[in-house]
């Protein structure tokens, strides 16, 4: 350790000090010191502060503090030796005086009543410069009349030390800003500065919090707080999670200081913490005082943020006040902090029935513990529920507050044929979202109207707070009880003076009319969730109103999921930001994003039982690396309301399935989602998620070449109807070797490819690549920067994205690799006979840059033929460009279906097999494929062909009868089908009884109905799902067979003649 700092030095320090509101974070110390300097502070009127970013605050300090003082109470005897050696380095560094040494070293040590682990964990040398500063903050304060103000930090390698003036109950006091220290600095949970470090790096600390039982000198009140933090010491500090040894997951000193009563308590604190995602909470009686509890918090480290600060807030809500504090952590991951706690008054003790809402509120505050509006509850406008409840209707009010008025909405039906015009207005929209409805913006009635919001919460609780445990019913409160909504509304309109502000609170109490169930009063929850009626959404920004809509909100994240049709499935999106104009850009967009994705989805799955739904989930820019747990607490919240609980009101009162799949960042976490449901008992958790692995019964899309099964079968059809040989023609990919789409385009095909562009960059031969190489690079998933370089032709190159000045064999000087990879595909070496992108940015090719696919020259198209295999490469306005240039083309929602075809047959699988019958037949084991694993796979192939195969013909049959572009059939087809498949499903039809099974039979795979038997499956599968394959077939094969242009009544009624005569007859 470095010599310590003179003491002249540390006692005249000048600090620096900022705001610390609305999320603003604390200014870490530099991690480069083994040993900071003391930090005191004197008497405000001297201008100095301690603890950078302190926010300024006025206290009611005591008038005097006279230097004259009585007798202190005696030394422990063990620590007399210490005393002795401490009065010996104050007296050569002379800062007190020699007449005041014996006294105030001697009353530090017996009067100030500090605990003895502060003596036993601090040398003589550092206790001298804690006194010495004690003394200079003393005398401050003596000579300019004002009160004490002392907040001393020491901070060295491996300990600190930090003691500030105790004041019970107030949430602004010095110690509350060292606590958000604490969280920031030293157990890694608090907000920081984007760059900034912890003073030890990644680790975390010991914490010890201990309220002098004495004063500061006998003349005063002034009691003070100490906090010892020291360096975790384990046993084996690699312990997995799930480790329950103490010997080897506690800290070394922990276990020499702990008795084997408290080790047991701990013990199963932990163990309790290990088995649940949420924190383990618990109030202990002490026998020794019958108004002292001990409320002890045990969850996994990095699940919350500022969460220690946080529980002091609470707990001071409560009025009451700690004598001690502690933070222990276990090298499995657990954290526990454990609360000494004492009324202010007696009339504030605990009693059962607050102990019970004390655990509640304390898991109320891990959801969120600090936010942007925590001020509302730190300064006790509102109550701890009443803050999570603003903090989710702010955020829903943010979302759904409508940004078109009547007039946009007006241009934007007027120019609604115009590609140029309507994606300008759909621009201008975007911006008027970012700068005009900011989030800050709609807080500020928030902070302007308390008393409305508590009104609002109110209004909330009437419909969601079970009393007592009765039923709703004996409460006599229901979603459609509006009795004080008039009442609210007046209120708003007569006491808020912004018209802006009124339509604010009005949303808010549009939230609360639209929620159908929440597990907001669940008792154990870790982020919280809505079931929407989605009624409220505007149908002039979303046109077609959603069927069910799921809001969540944790504290690092908020998350929709939205679908289309009862039985849906779709992809659960993560959503990044690579800085904070990025996050603003992602926060205005997110829903709009989510509605767009669920309603192409909706498109896609017409084909299948499932209708069209998305979930995403945006990281708040201070969680980015929490992607794993934000996604955890997404599907535990949406498990809380697929689940009955007697906590929930629930007003849908119908069972919902939800299926959840894999896309952007969450592909890796669908294993953990299905097993995560299995263990909270959701009878559906096979069915939960698809991209599953193998070993779970998962039918993964890369390895047998789904989603390519279906996008080469309309390569091959456009190929055919043109008479072209596919050997002999060119062919220009996104997406290369190493993707889904990109590796099985390469091992599916048979023709020349001359480019690849994919994460690695630009891999380019006008003479062709060499399909060996490939077929290599592809089988091994790795990228196009493994190519064999000298397989190239003297024409051929590859460019990296690090590559900078680099020269190609035309002369052609690239400035930037990543630039040249981002646009390649608009360059015009990129033109071929086929285009298929399988990776890329959505938008890709849009309004802004389509007619740069165009020759200079002769201003034809580079590609003659795009089969569009990512998902929204092209917008619509640029496909439609495009095909009226020549170009024939197939969009995303018809050709890359062979993906959703085999998720939903592995949903089937799913929901007709017992637990019992998936493990045996689906579940790959040590690499063993059951044999119906096997050929279930090669029903699933079957079952892509034949639906890519059958839409093909039916885009291209109309697209020759009529002209209309190939991207307006695709979705007419798709919303044609959706509408039909929809009235099916509750059509007399469902109750022919013989026509249910056949077409049902016909539906299933073959394989499916030989293992099982048909009655099996129809037992199983729960009806709504089976209506839903049973309406999806009949639509989807009508109009395929009979088109668009048929009189849909009579059409449909000789098809279904037909079809039922061809089925019967079987």
């Amino acid at each position: 350790m470095s010599a310590a700092p003179s003491l002249k030095s540390s006692a005249t320090r000048t600090m620096t000090s900022n705001r610390d509101l609305h999320g603003l974070r604390n200014r870490a110390p530099s991690s480069t010191d083994d040993h900071k300097p003391l930090e005191i502070i004197g008497s405000p009127p001297l201008g100095h502060r301690t603890m950078e970013q302190f926010v300024p605050h006025t206290w009611v300090y005591f008038e005097q503090d006279p230097l004259d003082s009585k007798t202190p109470n005696p030394c422990p005897p063990q620590f007399e030796q210490q005393m002795d050696e401490v009065k010996a380095i104050l007296k050569e560094e002379s800062l007190v005086n020699s007449d005041r040494l014996d006294h105030e070293v001697e009353w530090y040590y017996g009067g100030l009543g500090l605990d003895k682990h502060y003596f036993e964990r601090n040398t003589a040398q550092e206790i001298a410069e804690h006194i010495g500063s004690l003394y200079s903050a003393k005398a401050l304060a003596h000579m300019s009349g004002a009160g004490l103000e002392l907040q001393l930090a020491d901070r060295r390698k491996g300990k600190a030390l930090f003691i500030v003036r105790s004041t019970p109950g107030s949430n602004r006091s010095p110690s509350s800003r060292v606590e958000q220290r604490i969280d920031a600095d030293y157990l890694g949970e608090g907000y920081r500065h984007t760059g900034e470090v912890r003073p030890e790096g990644e680790k975390r600390f010991r914490v010890e919090c201990y309220r002098t039982r004495g004063t500061v000198s006998p003349n005063n009140s002034i009691h003070l707080r100490l906090y010892l933090l020291t360096e975790l010491n384990f046993r084996n500090p690699n312990a997995g999670p799930t480790d329950l040894d103490f010997d080897q997951i506690a800290d070394q000193n922990f276990l020499a200081n702990t008795d084997d009563a408290r080790l047991d308590i701990y013990r199963d604190l932990v163990a309790s913490a290990v088995n649940q995602l949420g924190p383990s909470i618990r109030v202990l009686d002490l026998n020794n005082d019958k108004f002292e509890k001990n409320l002890l918090i045990a969850y996994r480290s990095g699940t919350t943020h500022s969460f220690f600060s946080a529980v002091t807030h609470l707990y001071h809500s409560f009025q009451l006040y700690s004598t001690a504090k502690y933070v222990n952590h276990f090298a499995n991951g657990i954290t526990v902090f454990s609360f000494f706690l004492l009324p202010r008054k007696p009339e504030n003790a605990l009693t059962e029935q607050t102990k019970k809402q004390l655990i509640e509120e304390v898991n109320m505050i891990y959801i969120l513990p600090r936010t942007s509006i925590s001020d509302l509850f730190v300064q006790g406008h509102l109550t701890a529920k009443e803050y999570a409840y603003t903090y989710a209707a702010w955020k829903f009010a943010f979302h759904f507050l409508s940004r078109q008025s009547v007039e946009f909405a007006t241009l934007s039906s007027a120019f609604k044929d115009d590609p140029n015009y309507a994606q300008m207005l759909n621009s201008i929209r975007t911006v008027v979202q970012r700068e005009a409805y900011t989030e800050g913006r709609i807080m500020e009635p928030l902070f302007d109207y308390p008393d409305l919001i508590k009104d609002l919460y109110h209004n909330f609780e009437r419909r969601f707070f079970r009393v007592g445990g009765g039923t709703l019913a004996e409460v006599g409160v229901g979603i459609n009880d509006t009795s004080d909504d008039e009442a609210l509304l007046a209120k708003v309109d007569r006491t808020v003076s912004s018209e802006l502000d009124r339509q604010i609170f009005r949303k808010i109490l549009q939230f609360n009319q639209h929620i159908l169930k929440t597990n907001f009063y669940k008792t154990n929850k870790i982020a919280l969730s809505f079931r929407l009626d989605p009624k409220f959404v505007s149908a002039r920004e979303y046109p077609v109103t959603p069927f069910a809509l799921f809001f969540v909100v944790g504290p690092e994240f908020r998350g929709f999921h939205l679908r289309f049709r009862d039985v849906a499935r779709g992809g659960i999106r993560i959503i990044r930001s690579a800085n904070f104009q990025a996050f603003l850009q992602n926060v205005t967009t997110v829903f709009d994003e989510n509605y767009n994705l669920a309603s192409t989805q909706e498109r896609k799955n017409k084909d299948i039982a499932e209708g069209g739904s998305k979930g995403t989930i945006l990281l708040s820019v201070d969680h980015q690396d929490k992607a794993q747990i934000a996604f955890s607490k997404y599907v535990d919240s949406l498990l809380d309301l697929l689940l009955p609980d007697p906590d929930i009101v629930d007003y849908y009162a119908q069972q919902e399935l939800l299926f959840l799949g894999p896309d952007e960042g969450t592909a890796h976490y669908m294993d953990w989602a299905s097993q995560h449901a299995k263990s909270r008992g959701y009878k559906f958790w096979k069915s939960f998620t698809t991209g599953k692995s193998m070993s779970l019964g998962g039918i993964p899309h890369d390895t047998f070449g789904m989603t390519t099964r279906s996008v080469h079968q309309y390569v091959l059809g456009t190929l055919e109807k043109l008479g072209l040989n596919e050997s002999e023609c060119t062919k220009f990919q996104t997406g290369g070797p190493d993707g889904d789409l990109g590796s099985n385009e390469i091992k599916i095909s048979k023709d020349k490819t001359i480019g690849i562009v994919d994460g690695s960059g630009v891999l380019f031969d006008p003479n062709g690549l060499d399909k060996a190489e490939l077929l290599r690079l592809a089988e091994a998933r790795v990228m196009s920067e493994n190519f064999d370089m000298s397989k190239l032709s003297a024409r051929g190159f590859f460019v990296s994205i690090k590559d900078t000045d680099k020269t190609l064999p035309d002369g052609t000087v690239v400035a930037k690799g990543l630039d040249f990879r981002n646009a390649f595909h608009l360059n015009p070496m990129a033109g071929a006979d086929v285009f298929v992108p399988c990776g890329g940015r959505p938008e890709a090719v849009n309004m802004s840059n389509v007619a740069m696919l165009l020759d200079e020259a002769t201003k034809r198209p580079r590609f003659k033929y795009i089969i569009e295999g990512a998902n929204l490469f092209f917008t619509q306005e640029a496909r439609l460009y495009l095909e009226k240039k020549g170009v024939v083309m197939f969009k995303d929602a018809s050709a890359n279906k062979g993906g959703v075809t085999s998720s939903s047959l592995e949903v089937l699988t799913a929901l007709a097999m017992s637990d019992a019958e998936f493990e045996e037949h689906m579940m790959v084991k040590d690499g063993v494929i059951p044999k119906f694993y096997t050929t279930y796979i090669g029903d699933v192939h079957q079952k892509i062909e034949e639906n890519a195969q059958i839409e093909f013909q039916a885009i291209w049959n109309e697209h020759e009868r009529t002209g209309t572009p190939r991207a307006v059939l695709s979705d007419q087809i798709s919303n044609k089908i959706n509408e039909l498949s929809k009235a099916i499903e509750t059509s007399d039809l469902w109750l022919n009884t013989e026509l249910r099974r056949k077409v049902l039979a016909e539906t299933c795979p073959r394989s499916l109905t030989n293992l099982l038997g048909l009655d099996k499956v129809l037992e199983r599968v729960p009806e709504n799902y089976l209506r839903a394959m049973f309406g999806c077939f009949l639509a989807s094969r009508y109009v395929y067979k009979c088109g668009l242009a048929q009189i849909p009544e009579f059409a449909f009624y000789k098809f279904m003649g037909t079809y039922t005569a061809q089925l019967l007859s079987q």
